[in-house]
């Protein structure tokens, strides 16, 4: 699948990985519906950088945790565009949640934007994708193979997300292709210290962090990858193999 001309959905567009994925998409000659929730001011940040790579874009805002959004974003992109080619389900939250003080709130939270909204939003967009087929790209993480003692929650929703690249792949092929990338330290969490980041590049097989243009790299490869589908592509360092 060729990415020049693609009409493309990021969820999550504002802000971090969603933003480089957006950007380096329109660099390629993708149009790009650029997503956000409250980032309004960093998506039109984002707007301006595809329009200034010449290809043309749009800001649709949504509350992804809320029953329905999924359907009525995909509705008004494909208003717009008058299509729908491939949809970047990257919009998602990591939040610090230590055994013994989760809250069923914070549970719900992060399972309706990280799980919920991705599913849903993958079913409205393989129903709008024309006779060509699509690309459905979900962004997991490195906790979903890994077990994070502060991060439990987020680790389950991002094993989900695997799990659900699988079976969509399997039930949308041969007109859809479902892939995922699972990144790791490619951009840490807010708050985290220089001691925590050394740590992290100390054990990290590559010796370094990496960055969101890594992942948006990966992205475009599963995009044009035509015989590629149902695979969770890592993008970490090498951490996932240390022993």
């Amino acid at each position: 699948m060729k990415i020049d001309g693609l009409t493309v959905l990021v969820t999550g567009a504002g802000v971090r990985i969603g933003r480089e994925i957006a950007i380096a998409l329109s660099e390629c000659g993708a149009r790009i519906a650029v997503h956000c929730n409250s980032s309004e001011k960093q998506a039109e940040e984002t707007l301006a950088a595809i329009r200034a790579a010449g290809s043309e874009g749009e800001i649709f805002k949504a509350d992804l945790t809320v029953p329905g959004s999924a359907d009525k974003l995909i509705g008004e992109v494909v208003a717009h565009f008058g299509a729908l080619d491939v949809l970047v389900n990257s919009a998602a939250v990591m939040h610090r949640t230590p055994f013994g003080e989760v809250t069923v709130g914070e549970w719900d939270a992060m399972f309706a934007l990280n799980l919920r909204a991705p599913f849903f939003l993958s079913q409205a967009a393989a129903a709008v994708m024309d006779e060509r087929g699509g690309s459905i790209v979900n962004i997991s993480d490195l906790a979903a193979f890994e077990t994070w003692p502060a991060y439990i929650p987020h680790g389950i929703t991002k094993a989900g997300v695997v799990q659900m690249t699988r079976a969509l792949a399997r039930t949308l092929a041969p007109r859809v292709r479902v892939n995922a990338i699972a990144p790791g330290a490619v951009l840490l969490p807010d708050g985290w210290s220089e001691e925590s980041e050394e740590h992290i590049i100390s054990t990290t097989p590559l010796k370094r962090l990496g960055s969101p243009k890594d992942v948006a790299e990966a992205v475009i490869y599963l995009i044009q990858a035509d015989y590629v589908t149902g695979t969770t592509l890592i993008v970490d360092g090498g951490r996932h193999i240390r022993t």
